[in-house]
């Protein structure tokens, strides 16, 4: 047995063991076709009692009908006889031939008829022998009215021995007649029987349908009522539900603001004392040069007033000092720039417009077509969907993500990045990034999308904001981001976005 046969006989004994208006509906309609069937199988059992009552007439009126007509056969022989005995007329004679000429056709349809009715038969057999010795009787008178001896004919008539056989042989027919009457009369009681049980049980059956179509009804219509019921209740709660999710959500949207206002300024003040740091950087490194020009002029004009560990301070551990002091706002400056880059996104009115994502992707792809010269890499953007949403936001995350493929590419193979996509079952729409680059480790797969979070060997620039700001971006847009990648082998990343982008009236996505 299969395992979808074995899971649907699980389901369907599940079903089964489980109170529901479905099991009761089915109950029921098995009880229903149950009665259908049995009044069908009493209406075909009526039916052939009826054909076998039917036939059972025929046959009785055939056996009498072809009883009848041996009697009329050898009365008719016997008219002919008694005429040519009395005229010697050779037209009775013929009359005589003729009814015995049809007379073994009449007894063999009689016997035919009777094959296997034992009562029947017995008589039939009896008057066959009766018919026999009649027309022994016949003959023999007609044989010597032939030969001249008319008297001794007509001697034979006179002994009535013919009447007693014709007698005997009306007593036979007369019996058969009766056997096959009473035989009609009990197949037609036993007819009338089964007609008034078929009527009986049809009325029964039709009701008890009618009971079961009503109580069909008053659980459909219990079932219809709690339903309403049921609805009324989903639509309070439903609406109690949107009040709560409308007050949530204005609470969130307002938090998000103000985190998003938070990031602003304490990016934007801290850009204020770091700006302060860096001129200040930059006094420090040109006194250095004026001190280490001072020394050196007094190291050539007075060599014993100089020192040499102030001559090594000024030369190589101030602008060590100063080197890395510079560094370090820079990559602060950049990470205070990522920062505000994220809450100005956040803050961003959408514009919902319809976007020609194939268009829109391999122009961003010809975009690096001189990274990708350089290191012998290729781009392949398939036909794509086209969806509704956010032009800026993605060709954002496209650019991002194209970037990012291009930046780690593994150098020990040539570059293939291809770009593809397909419209989903759910309204929504799905591209895929494929490359064939380094990978990513598979505790690093949901990591990489962090702020700051980086994966793999750091000799590529940047401060692990790249990602963050793609998934950011995506889910803004009602999507979703998730990435496929062996270390080694390459990545996928899966972008999903719904085919279309509804705005609110304040320029969120709603």
């Amino acid at each position: 047995m299969s395992w979808e046969i074995r899971e649907n006989l699980t389901a369907f004994s599940r079903f089964l063991r489980t109170a529901s208006l479905g099991r009761s509906l089915l109950g029921l309609l098995s009880l229903a076709l149950v009665l259908l069937l049995a009044v069908n199988l009493a209406t075909f059992v009526m039916i052939g009692r009826t054909a076998e009552f039917n036939e059972t007439i025929d046959r009785s009126v055939r056996v009498q009908v072809a009883a009848r007509d041996v009697l009329t056969r050898l009365v008719d022989a016997e008219t002919g006889q008694r005429g040519y005995l009395l005229t010697g007329r050779q037209q009775f004679l013929a009359i005589h031939d003729e009814a015995i000429r049809d007379l073994p056709a009449v007894m063999q349809e009689l016997d035919d008829l009777t094959a296997g009715d034992p009562e029947v038969r017995e008589r039939v057999d009896r008057l066959r022998d009766l018919a026999r010795e009649r027309l022994g009787v016949m003959d023999a008178s007609i044989a010597l009215a032939r030969s001249g001896r008319t008297g001794d004919a007509v001697q034979i008539v006179r002994d009535g021995r013919g009447k007693e056989l014709m007698d005997a042989m009306r007593l036979e027919i007369d019996a058969i007649d009766t056997i096959e009457s009473d035989r009609f009369a009990s197949r037609r009681q036993q007819s009338e029987w089964s007609a008034r049980a078929t009527i009986g049980v049809n009325a029964m059956a039709g009701i008890l349908v009618l009971m079961l179509a009503g109580i069909v009804a008053w659980i459909v219509l219990r079932y219809l009522r709690e339903m309403q019921a049921a609805h009324y209740e989903l639509d309070r709660i439903n609406a109690n539900l949107e009040n709560e999710v409308r007050d949530r959500t204005g609470d969130l949207i307002r938090a998000n603001e103000e985190v998003q206002r938070f990031a602003y300024i304490v990016s934007h003040d801290l850009r204020a004392p770091l700006v302060n740091v860096m001129g200040y950087t930059s006094e420090l490194e040109q006194a250095g040069k004026v001190i280490d020009r001072q020394m050196a002029k007094v190291e050539t004009e007075a060599p014993d007033l100089m020192e040499r560990d102030a001559l090594v301070a000024v030369r190589e551990d101030v602008p060590e000092a100063i080197s890395f002091i510079r560094a370090s706002t820079e990559k602060m400056d950049r990470l205070i720039n990522a920062i505000l880059k994220l809450s100005r996104e956040g803050r961003r009115v959408m514009v919902s417009e319809p976007v020609n994502m194939t268009t829109m992707v391999q122009r961003i792809a010809d975009s690096v077509n001189h990274q990708t010269e350089a290191v012998g890499a290729e781009i392949d953007v398939a036909e794509l969907p086209g969806l509704t949403g956010d032009r800026l936001s993605l060709e954002q995350v496209f650019s991002n993500m194209i970037d990012n493929a291009v930046k780690y590419l593994d150098p020990k193979r040539p570059g293939q990045i291809r770009v593809e996509g397909q419209d989903l079952a759910d309204g929504m729409v799905e591209y895929r990034i494929i490359d064939n680059g380094r990978g990513i480790s598979d505790r690093d797969h949901e990591r990489i999308f962090e702020l700051f979070r980086r994966s793999g060997k750091q000799d590529q620039p940047g401060e692990g904001l790249g990602l963050a700001f793609v998934r950011n971006s995506i889910r803004r847009m009602g999507g979703d981001i998730a990435v496929e990648s062996k270390l080694g082998e390459g990545s996928t990343f899966v972008l999903k976005f719904p085919k279309r982008l509804y705005v609110s009236e304040n320029g969120t996505p709603s």
